[in-house]
């Protein structure tokens, strides 16, 4: 997706999944979890995308990709936090952002399908570490095998298409149970590329 965002020339940051620990608008981040900490505020992940999208406006950006980063659901859900908190987590970050607008590309499978490939793709191993991963958390302790680990996920898909909902961001939904790679990208393309010549 950032390249393609770049080919007519426009600025665009593509900030990955792991960078949350790099950036210099995120350290307060880091450094809540140097301390010890096994999760990070909502206020701080709020007040990190703000300062973010401070800085990228003022540097000119066009796009910002930030890969499985807002709205932090999954981490937060693991946390422990509930919907309530969610829903005013959620209202804060809808504020932090402005003025950007937002599109959210909502990469959705079936859980138990998404897991079998997870586990044909990465080995036994990973699946036992998903597991763990999962069940070590406050808001997942619940998981225990890799059928609770495809309920959790369902429960959350759900949450967060209540959560995105009531927000006023577009949604793009791919539904990579039906397509490949290539179609799912693919599709992604042309409905980004349709948003941007009705905007």
């Amino acid at each position: 997706m950032a390249g393609f965002l770049a080919e007519d020339g426009a600025s665009v940051d593509h900030f990955e999944e792991a960078d949350i620990l790099t950036r210099p608008a995120f350290r307060p981040v880091a450094e809540e979890f140097a301390e010890g900490a096994s999760g990070v505020r909502p206020a701080t992940l709020v007040d990190c995308t703000r300062t973010y999208i401070a800085e990228s406006l003022a540097a000119g950006r066009d796009y910002l990709v930030t890969d499985a980063l807002v709205p932090f659901l999954p981490s937060l859900v693991a946390w422990g936090h509930d919907e309530a908190a969610l829903v005013h987590v959620m209202a804060e970050l809808t504020r932090a952002v402005e003025p950007a607008r937002v599109t959210v590309v909502y990469v959705h499978d079936d859980p138990e399908t998404a897991l079998r490939r997870a586990v044909e793709r990465e080995g036994a191993a990973w699946a036992d570490w998903y597991v763990r991963k999962l069940a070590g958390s406050p808001g997942t302790q619940a998981v225990h095998d890799l059928a609770s680990a495809a309920a959790h996920l369902r429960s959350e898909a759900d949450l967060t298409r209540r959560l995105l909902a009531r927000t006023p961001w577009d949604v793009l939904t791919v539904d990579v149970g039906k397509l490949d790679a290539q179609e799912a990208y693919a599709y992604a393309r042309r409905h980004l590329t349709d948003a941007r010549e009705w905007s």
